[in-house]
């Protein structure tokens, strides 16, 4: 009876065993599964990549600031004009 009763567990054990390797590889072919349809899915939405999102934040940054600066120059200019202009039209 004790060998039998040993054999009966030990069977139960290797079942158990190659239960839990089934379901490992299981849990293995769903994650490659879900994450292969999240980046088709991600894919089709037309999405912006991060460093292409920053790269324009840049972009726009550096222009903005440019036009500012530029902005600063024609005022500047026209300064110059008016007091040109002014001197000119006293004389």
């Amino acid at each position: 009876m004790t060998q039998t009763t040993n054999r009966l567990f030990d069977g139960l054990g290797k079942i158990m065993t190659d239960a839990a390797g089934v379901a490992d590889n299981v849990k293995r072919e769903i994650d490659v599964i879900v994450k292969n349809q999240a980046e088709r899915i991600l894919g089709d939405l037309d999405l912006v990549k991060r460093e292409e999102f920053e790269a324009a934040r840049d972009l726009a940054s550096n222009a903005r600031a440019e036009s500012e600066r530029l902005a600063a120059r024609v005022e500047a200019l026209e300064a110059q004009i008016a007091a040109f202009t002014a001197s000119k039209g006293g004389k």
